[in-house]
């Protein structure tokens, strides 16, 4: 049998290729029609939570106006109501977790895509993700019986001591050193948030094209300079993405924000350690007690202060974005 007939046998046994049925229009436009549904739906969702919090919060909203987000009186005997406290507690101690959380979450990134050894990798990869799955009452837990003293014994103290008397710095050290208060809790949510943040900018991190890292390297860039010339750049969404992920996670936060914060509606000066309250903390403790009326209407005005907070926070953060893809290619 020569060449040719051998050819063409080969080319007799081998079974056709299977044709792939093509799914028509009507699936394509069943397939639309539920993703357009989806994306309404969670718009719908979306509206009808903030007409509802509107409609529940609105006796407040009438007595109380604008003023209830800058009155620092909270009396349910009065029935008189401010928001203040809880609003500076929330916004403070999300700013102190994100001053901590982001540089250390960057750091894990670093270390993990660029600096790690191959064999640990994924472990501590792993170990730093199950962070995330510890509950928050064991965070809050944990933060009131063993990191509030330890705080008090070598952060506050210490603290009080160096920088008594000195002018506008001290103020932020005054109060009593008992472990708790918005430091406290800042500290808390940062730990609780850098699991969400490191990984979200690992992900991203190793998105990268290893030909653009290569070719930084190969043209005698340090590990510093293609991190923030060649990494960052290519990575800055997923990386501000990461960041609002984390400061939803800690603007939303309740059960250790509550054991560690120390639940007081006064705000006697601006000091880290002094005891505050925030918004979810307040509605956590007397929302069940609240009886109908001015009172349950107050806390749900505050609630509604919480998503506006959120929605801004968002907000930003596409208008940072769209700022940064303007600015692409402008530097040279």
């Amino acid at each position: 049998m020569g060449p040719s007939e051998k050819a063409s046998e080969r080319a007799m046994s081998t079974p056709p290729p299977t044709r792939t049925t093509r799914t028509g229009p009507l699936v394509d436009k069943l397939f639309a029609w539920g993703a357009k549904g989806a994306v309404l739906l969670t718009l719908g969702l979306l509206i009808a939570i903030m007409v509802s919090l509107v409609i529940s919060a609105w006796p407040a909203i009438e007595k109380f106006g604008l003023g209830f987000l800058t009155s620092t009186v909270w009396d349910p005997v009065k029935n008189e109501y401010g928001g203040l406290v809880m609003i500076y507690g929330t916004v403070m101690t999300s700013v102190i977790a994100l001053v901590i959380a982001v540089p250390v979450s960057f750091g894990i990134a670093l270390f993990l895509t660029e600096l790690s050894p191959a064999w640990l990798k994924q472990p501590l990869g792993t170990a730093i993700e199950l962070l995330a799955a510890v509950p928050s009452i064991v965070y809050g837990m944990w933060g009131l019986l063993v990191f509030g003293p330890i705080l008090a014994d070598y952060v506050q103290k210490p603290a009080q001591a160096l920088f008594s008397g000195v002018p506008y710095v001290g103020t932020l050290f005054t109060g009593p050193p008992v472990g708790i208060g918005i430091l406290s809790a800042g500290i808390i949510l940062a730990i609780m948030v850098i699991p969400f943040i490191a990984s979200v900018m690992r992900d991203v991190f190793e998105v990268t094209p290893t030909l653009l890292k290569e070719s930084a390297y190969g043209l005698g860039s340090t590990t510093w300079e293609v991190v923030s010339k060649v990494v960052l750049p290519y990575t800055k969404t997923g990386v501000i993405g990461g960041i609002m992920l984390g400061l939803g996670r800690a603007l939303g936060e309740t059960m250790a924000v509550t054991f560690v914060i120390g639940n007081f509606n006064q705000l006697d000066s601006l000091s880290l350690f002094q005891a505050a309250n925030s918004i979810t903390s307040a509605l956590a403790n007397e929302f069940a007690e609240a009886g109908e009326g001015l009172h349950q209407a107050s806390l749900i005005y505050l609630g509604l202060v919480l998503f506006f907070i959120t929605f801004v926070v968002l907000m930003l953060s596409k208008i940072m974005l769209s700022q940064l893809k303007k600015n692409e290619g402008k530097k040279t």
